[in-house]
């Protein structure tokens, strides 16, 4: 698994602080972006790195996009940036996506933080997004108006509406288009959501960050989190869901860098 390699893979990132090394990943249809209060709370003794994941943002596309592939274009960013050794803070898929390069590559990472997702294998509970992206691409709106319309017949909330027009971006042709890979996150949407397997644990310090009211950490996955992650600890934050660094974001920023931060 650690074996697979992305050539030439462009991932977009931008870095701002100094400090040990911290490369922040995103979640589903998400981009670098989405976690931006936590980069600046962590910029003051950290160099924070935001990644695009690939088939995400301004990344560049993967003919695979299992949690394998992910992983292994990540690590190439980071042995392209000269970065032997950071810590990681990912946040649903992207917390796959640490968890996938912790177990695959220990060596290279410090501490690990994993925001409300578990190392299981999920059921698909993204139909309506998908079919609301589906709309918005065949009709190619010429404005972000538009496509909320055309969303809202999908979608009933208006913040998740909000966050998926972050990822809308006009054309030549003034029409808007998904700058993520929607093809390729439908056709590979159930290798996304895999649960993580090991022939050896990472033993380094882990904290698992869970939304008090996001059913995403439950207490079923304890036995396979213990297994893989033995130095893990778990900290559940009040009055949130699974969007917990936007809900509470003050908390979730300080929790995050004080568990850094610690000796």
């Amino acid at each position: 698994m650690g074996s697979q390699r992305a050539v030439n893979l462009h991932l977009h990132s931008s870095s701002r602080g100094e400090g040990p090394d911290v490369i922040l990943l995103h979640g589903l249809f998400g981009m670098g972006s989405n976690l931006g209060a936590l980069a600046r709370a962590l910029a003051e003794d950290f160099r924070v790195h935001s990644l695009d994941l690939p088939n995400h943002g301004r990344s560049d596309w993967l003919p695979s996009m299992t949690l394998e592939a992910l992983a292994a274009g990540v690590r190439q960013w980071q042995r392209a940036q000269g970065l032997e050794r950071s810590h990681l803070v990912g946040h649903s898929l992207g917390g796959k996506v640490a968890m996938r390069i912790a177990l695959d590559a220990p060596s290279t990472i410090g501490k690990l933080v994993v925001a409300d997702i578990a190392p299981v294998d999920y059921p698909p509970h993204h139909d309506a997004i998908f079919a609301a992206l589906q709309a918005v691409a065949s009709a190619a709106p010429t404005s972000r108006s538009a496509a909320e319309a055309i969303m809202a017949d999908f979608i009933s909330e208006a913040g998740v509406r909000q966050f998926l027009l972050l990822s809308l971006a006009a054309g030549e042709d003034g029409s808007y288009r998904w700058r993520f890979n929607l093809e390729g996150l439908l056709r590979d949407y159930a290798a996304a959501r895999q649960a993580l397997a090991a022939p050896e644990p990472f033993a380094g310090p882990v904290l698992f960050i869970k939304g008090e009211l996001s059913d995403y950490i439950l207490p079923e996955h304890r036995p396979l989190i213990e297994a893989l992650f033995p130095n893990a600890s778990l900290r559940v934050l009040q009055g949130c869901g699974h969007w917990l660094h936007a809900e509470q974001p003050r908390l979730f920023n300080a929790t995050v860098r004080r568990f850094l931060l610690a000796d």
